[in-house]
């Protein structure tokens, strides 16, 4: 077996066949630092080197845009395009307090204040954005997706505890064309959507068809990436609308940038949550977090759950129940896409979770993987460390 490395590629020659590795621009190796060669039984070929990867330019989300610009955005289905809000002109967009504003209000402020208890809902063209939701008032739409049920009861609103909701009835809002759920009613005139579920996109600006499995994951880890910079927390719990903990989700670093080359397996084709519609036979580069999970379905973990729910350390993100199960079966497929010796750390399992360029409004230091490795940095903006392991399929 022989392997050569150029700035630009790496390629494994061996009386199998042969399997190239080409990086993308801006991506550059140094061959002479390659070390580390060894075979691992079961894995493949491992080895490290230095590599230098370009910083990558500042890209600016839908509502990073400046609100001079007044662009009328349309809200989509994410599963299926069927528009949601049409033409919606959103004056302000605005994050909701975080869980623990009350006490800082109560700590800094000579006054009492004013707002507390009450809940916050958007005026017509307004927008509150949450952890993983949107607060929109659909009054004037009279077209819009209509709940299953009669509105709730809201009480003290915070991003981590908006929705905490005694329901007087099922209050799901059902996509009227793939049935999805995509939200729930807040009152009369309040809608929440998740994140996972919408697409908000400038009027002019044709519907994007994106694979379901790559949608999720990039908002969940844009989602995860941004909790843990403005909050200093790592762990979180993903339930489901019905308040079961489906996953628990450790960051390990958000910074990767993973180049797989597809020509040597084929995706899963069983689940179509798990299509994929990058073209056989080609490499590709994409940015990525790496986390660790633990599922929690049919009881599993339920110790270790339970010390995670009452830990104030860790975040809870809420979702629909489908799309936690949906998020469990990419994490396993991501999972075992991996080698056998880079499965698990401890007792968690490892993956990636793919970013996609369209959802990101910022990016940290380009970390440079090919496969990801234990959770030591191996690579920035400056010289790092590329580890690559070629695979047996």
């Amino acid at each position: 077996m022989a392997v050569s490395v150029t700035p630009s590629s790496l390629r494994m020659q061996s009386p199998g066949g042969c399997t190239e590795l080409r990086l993308p621009a801006g991506v550059r190796l140094a061959p002479s630092t390659c070390r580390g060669l060894q075979h691992v039984p079961g894995d493949g070929l491992h080895l490290r080197l230095h590599a230098r990867a370009e910083s990558r330019p500042e890209l600016i989300s839908v509502f990073n845009q400046s609100s001079q610009d007044q662009e009328c955005c349309t809200f989509y289905c994410q599963s299926c395009g069927e528009v949601i809000i049409r033409d919606r002109m959103l004056l302000r967009v605005l994050p909701l307090p975080g869980d623990n504003w009350g006490a800082l209000v109560d700590e800094w402020c000579c006054h009492p204040d004013p707002f507390a208890n009450k809940p916050l809902h958007p005026r017509e063209n307004d927008c509150f954005t949450g952890d993983c939701f949107y607060l929109v008032n659909l009054k004037s739409d009279l077209w819009q997706p209509r709940p299953e049920g009669a509105p709730v009861e809201t009480h003290h609103l915070s991003s981590e505890n908006h929705l905490k909701l005694k329901p007087k009835a099922n209050t799901k809002v059902i996509c009227k064309r793939c049935k999805v759920m995509l939200g729930e009613t807040v009152s009369s005139e309040t809608t929440k959507f998740y994140m996972t579920e919408i697409i908000i996109l400038p009027s002019e600006r044709n519907f994007p068809i994106i694979p379901r499995s790559q949608f999720v994951q990039s908002v969940l880890a844009q989602c995860v990436v941004e909790l843990s910079s403005a909050r200093s927390t790592f762990r979180f719990t993903i339930q489901g609308h019905d308040d079961k903990v489906y996953i628990l989700l450790w960051l390990l670093n958000s910074d990767s940038l993973v180049i797989e080359s597809l020509g040597q397996y084929t995706n899963i084709k069983k689940f179509p949550v798990l299509e994929d519609v990058l073209k056989p036979d080609s490499s590709s580069a994409w940015n990525a977090v790496k986390v660790l999970y633990q599922p929690c379905i049919k009881s599993r973990n339920a110790e270790l759950s339970s010390l995670w729910e009452n830990d104030l350390s860790v975040h809870s993100l809420t979702l629909p129940s489908t799309t936690c199960l949906e998020l469990l079966l990419i994490l396993s497929k991501s999972n075992a896409t991996l080698p056998p010796s880079l499965r698990c750390m401890n007792s968690f399992q490892s993956c990636l979770l793919r970013l996609l360029l369209l959802l990101l409004s910022h990016f940290s230091r380009v970390r440079l993987c090919a496969t990801p490795i234990d959770g030591s940095p191996l690579g920035s903006a400056v010289p790092g460390i590329l580890q690559v392991a070629f695979l047996k399929m």
